[in-house]
């Protein structure tokens, strides 16, 4: 990885969009810091779009995305929020007669949108219960995740947020989502199992196709990728541009596919650096 500092300013000036992921890159111990909020909010007025794209489930998404004033939260200024590792999103509702068109982002409301066919979401549903079932009888010490009520195309596995499972404990969990017919990946605190092909890449290029319905890899070049963990290495193989968190260092021995740059901050004061990169970069 090169310092953030040697992201050359042309490349820079040409990113038009951003996606990241959410824990322990914009969030620090599962809570968005105010120089990370207000990075969204800079980004999104220079006119850049936004995306986050997380393995929290929908339900946690939700008040973040449409905000939640019983809870003192604001909606974060973004133009989707994606779940579940691509399975589920918040994205602008769509009015058209001819197909999908965007609505104005001002005054926009955001509906909750499926990868896949959401008829197969209940036969889904009930074959990761079982397997859910059969990892926490195999695994001493597995327990689910403490959000896994709002989940509704993944099973997470909690392995560092509440409940610490060791690296041979992890693999085993990954083994079993993997030996019943499922993906599986592992995020800075969750092993995350889903059916179906999607995941963050495949999210990312649904993203566009449905908000802008245009072809992410026919544009890479203008896109950036944040995260912070080996379940971002999909993005940080396929991105032209990519950065990892300070905090990415946790992972040393686990990548195989390392961002092009990293931040001298973790979290989100990292997520922050890369926003003050690019924001500079449009006002030369």
């Amino acid at each position: 990885m090169n310092p953030l500092s040697d992201w050359p300013l042309a490349e820079r000036r040409n990113i038009t969009g951003v996606f990241t992921d959410i824990d322990d890159t914009l969030t620090t111990h599962q809570v968005i810091t105010p120089d990370a909020l207000q990075a969204l909010a800079d980004l999104k007025a220079a006119g850049l779009a936004v995306i986050p794209i997380t393995g929290r489930p929908v339900g946690w998404c939700a008040p973040h995305a449409l905000g939640d004033a019983a809870l003192g939260l604001p909606a974060w200024s973004v133009d989707a929020m994606v779940a579940e590792n691509g399975g589920v999103a918040f994205a602008p509702e769509f009015i058209s007669q001819n197909g999908l068109q965007p609505l104005s982002n001002k005054g926009k409301k955001l509906s909750k949108i499926y990868f896949s066919d959401a008829s197969q979401l209940q036969a889904n549903q009930q074959k990761m219960r079982q397997v859910a079932e059969l990892i926490l009888q195999q695994v001493p010490g597995s327990a689910l995740s403490n959000d896994h009520a709002g989940r509704e195309t993944d099973i997470a596995i909690d392995y560092n947020e509440v409940h610490l499972l060791p690296p041979d404990q992890v693999a085993r969990v990954v083994a079993l989502f993997q030996a019943n017919g499922m993906q599986a990946t592992v995020s800075s605190i969750h092993i995350n199992g889903w059916i179906g092909r999607h995941n963050k890449l495949e999210a990312a290029r649904w993203m566009v196709r449905t908000l802008f319905g245009r072809d992410l890899d026919a544009e890479l070049a203008q896109w950036v990728y944040v995260g912070d963990s080996t379940n971002d290495q999909v993005m940080f193989e396929h991105f032209t541009h990519s950065v990892g968190v300070a905090n990415i260092h946790r992972f040393d021995d686990q990548m195989q596919h390392w961002p092009r740059y990293e931040t001298v901050g973790e979290r989100g004061a990292g997520f922050a650096e890369v926003a003050r990169a690019l924001l500079a970069a449009r006002a030369t």
